[in-house]
């Protein structure tokens, strides 16, 4: 059994507590970050907090081996005296929507390979997709995914406000929206770019700025602009 301490109340230490629980092979304590007066001695302790927390958090902890859960934060700025790593989870973590670990990239990293070790056998416990990752890899790999799921989901939510605006069902997108994510499982996102942009059809670009809001204007232009650049360059 790998005893695991989890510190932290948002998505991701409700998510992993819940899958660790599952597993027969992982003891698990989950505690509050404004309860760090009486940590369990522990294998393991995850540190899921905010980034500004982490610090402050890490300090505190007394347990031999800390790892943190962030896809920025660097592993050196741990403020605990003992090992330290990295268990970051490649995914988006909301409290109401189920997340199957076995499809989630772990990114792990560690002082030691005894411990990279130990923290690769407590991923393989809940999932199967294990790399061993540096700080700036991991670094880049937060900004991408910044831009493949924050950015995108923003953006199908100005998709959903124009819908809501003109009594349309957002719904209706959904096909669309499946089939735009499981066609870059075969095609490089280059190749994949369809789109009034890439044709250069500056008439359906002049009457769709015509249908939005200031905000929304701004951010169709920069858009449009980049693709039109990248398209220009490949």
């Amino acid at each position: 059994m790998i005893s695991t301490v989890i510190i932290g109340n948002g998505n991701v230490a409700h998510h992993l507590e819940k899958a660790f629980l599952k597993a027969n092979t992982i003891d698990v304590t989950k505690i509050n970050s404004r309860n760090l007066s009486n940590i369990p001695k522990a294998d393991i302790t995850i540190i899921a907090v905010s980034d500004n927390a982490i610090e402050e958090v890490s300090s505190k902890i007394k347990n031999s081996f800390v790892v943190h859960t962030s896809g920025s934060f660097s592993m050196d700025n741990l403020q605990n005296k003992t090992r330290k790593g990295v268990f970051y989870m490649l995914q988006t973590f909301s409290r109401d929507k189920e997340i199957d670990f076995s499809k989630v990239p772990f990114c792990l990293e560690a002082e030691t390979e005894k411990d990279y070790i130990l923290l690769e056998k407590l991923a393989k416990s809940i999932g199967n997709k294990i790399y061993n990752i540096t700080t700036e890899q991991r670094k880049t790999l937060h900004v991408a995914a910044v831009f493949v799921n924050n950015f995108t989901n923003h953006l199908y939510k100005i998709g959903a406000d124009i819908c809501d605006t003109n009594n349309v069902p957002f719904e209706i997108l959904q096909p669309l929206i499946d089939e735009t994510a499981s066609k870059i499982k075969q095609l490089k996102p280059a190749s994949a770019q369809t789109g009034p942009a890439v044709r250069n059809d500056t008439e359906t670009i002049k009457n769709h700025l015509d249908l939005l809001s200031k905000e929304q204007q701004t951010i169709y232009k920069i858009l449009t602009k980049s693709i039109q650049k990248s398209n220009k360059t490949e």
